[in-house]
């Protein structure tokens, strides 16, 4: 009994004496990905100077290189516009003066029937219609494309996932293979 009681008296001892405790360690922990402040309207804001002029979206983007394939583009499709006006009221004028028997017999349009010239009339028309239906198609995929181009600016683009070519060689016949590998890392 004296061996218990002096144990129990040896850890009361030792449970009242103040412990001396070490220093507090504190872990701050850091976000690893590092996440850049999105502008939501950012791609209006584009799609608004697209509009206003063009190429000015994708100068906003930074996509300065697309400004002259914008200009490019919709200077075609207004150039094929005007050549096929001119040629409308070219022809249409001429119809016109031999309707008044105003004709010119030197001209150069005086060895065309008139129902040659109503026939070119027509098909220069519907080239005229059809190339200005083509420049305004333009001018809008202007405009979406830098409203897109500024949304994927915002897309977080990780190094965990690619897709690249592979070249490699076959064990069985030897030959090489070209192929295309996706990774994902985790």
């Amino acid at each position: 009994m004296n061996k218990l009681i002096s144990i129990f008296f040896f850890f009361f001892l030792i449970g009242s004496t103040p412990a001396i405790a070490q220093e507090e360690l504190n872990i701050v922990v850091q976000d690893s990905i590092k996440g850049e402040e999105i502008n939501p309207l950012a791609p209006s804001k584009a799609a608004f100077y697209s509009a206003i002029l063009p190429g000015l979206g994708q100068a906003y983007n930074k996509k300065y290189w697309k400004i002259p394939i914008v200009y490019a583009a919709l200077g075609t499709g207004i150039g094929i516009y005007a050549y096929n006006n001119k040629n409308y009221h070219k022809y249409r004028d001429e119809y016109k003066r031999r309707l008044n028997g105003t004709e010119d017999p030197n001209g150069k349009l005086s060895n065309l029937t008139d129902s040659q010239l109503i026939s070119a009339q027509k098909q220069f028309q519907k080239n005229r219609d059809l190339s200005l239906i083509v420049t305004v198609g333009l001018y809008i995929l202007n405009i979406v494309e830098a409203n897109v181009d500024a949304h994927l600016l915002q897309f977080n683009v990780s190094e965990k996932l690619t897709l690249k070519p592979d070249i490699y060689q076959n064990d069985l016949n030897y030959k090489k293979n070209v192929g295309l590998t996706l990774n994902y890392n985790f």
